[in-house]
């Protein structure tokens, strides 16, 4: 089986509607994948209506991404087989939206002074056109405006962290996230952690702390990692009482990241989903990309 935990939507800061998404994966070869847009779960009823009337044995696993503050860090954690329809977790998910439009409105206003931009905000509500906005958003709208070439250079200038128009996120607490995640009946899983640029002994206190608020598991496997990070993650996991979860994070085809590309586990490792009940269910997801 070819599982793909981590992917977005046009509803957070991916390029495709759900229903394209969907419909990519079908033709990667996917068979189970988590729509996981960050603070959000309005693709999931739009992903089951297409599934349900026209799908071809792909799975949908409901998600989401939450982020979250430790320490001075942005973290973000994936719930995975939420019950999207929980009004609790609703709520919850419409209050870091709340702080994502707040955030987004402060960049906005320092863009406005540094680069001479009128009207930012504005043009970035209607790029994101009612989606969760992030700094993706900002991003691309300063390409868009021939500010810098592409969106890493407009995080390298302007929106990275200690950059002139970084403005610092007011997430929930990393604990409480996990409690969102799993009161609305999923399992919270530590997402991307070799992003986040920890030394090693900032790492392993993040699991720490990931592992003692309840944690359930950790991406040990996402596109362009090595065999020995892969091999060194998972040691922690086993380490601290984690299961092993893989995810692309995909927003957008492109030549270096592809839904399902590359996301195998080993027979050592424990997968996430070893208690789920999966269609056609095999071992393990084995790759030959």
């Amino acid at each position: 089986m070819k599982i793909d935990l981590h992917s977005h939507t046009r509803h957070s800061d991916g390029l495709l509607t759900p229903v394209e998404l969907l419909q990519r994966a079908e033709l990667r070869g996917v068979d189970v994948l988590a729509i996981t847009d960050h603070d959000t779960v309005a693709a999931i009823p739009e992903a089951r209506d297409y599934l349900a009337a026209h799908g071809k044995g792909l799975q949908l696993i409901p998600g989401v991404e939450i982020s979250s503050r430790w320490h001075s860090f942005e973290i973000h954690l994936v719930g995975l087989n939420i019950d999207a329809d929980c009004p609790v977790l609703q709520q919850r998910l419409q209050q870091q939206l709340h702080k994502r439009t707040e955030r987004v409105q402060a960049i906005a206003e320092r863009l406005s002074r540094r680069c001479k931009l009128p009207d930012v905000f504005p043009e970035l509500e209607a790029m994101a056109d009612g989606a969760a906005l992030t700094r993706a958003h900002v991003a691309r709208y300063l390409v868009q405006q021939g500010v810098v070439d592409t969106m890493g250079k407009a995080f390298d200038k302007y929106l990275g962290r200690g950059k002139s128009c970084y403005v610092a996120p007011n997430w929930v607490e990393l604990a409480e996230a996990v409690v969102w995640i799993q009161q609305a009946g999923g399992q919270a899983v530590l997402a991307h952690p070799l992003k986040y640029q920890l030394s090693g002994k900032w790492l392993r206190r993040l699991v720490v702390d990931f592992a003692s608020a309840g944690g359930d598991a950790m991406e040990v496997v996402s596109p362009q990692q090595t065999p020995q990070q892969r091999a060194e993650l998972w040691a922690l996991c086993q380490q601290y009482g984690l299961l092993a979860s893989v995810g692309s994070d995909f927003h957008q085809p492109t030549p270096w990241n592809e839904l399902g590309k590359n996301l195998y586990l080993t027979d050592a490792m424990t997968p996430v989903w070893a208690n789920w009940s999966l269609a056609g269910q095999q071992a393990l997801p084995l790759s030959s990309e």
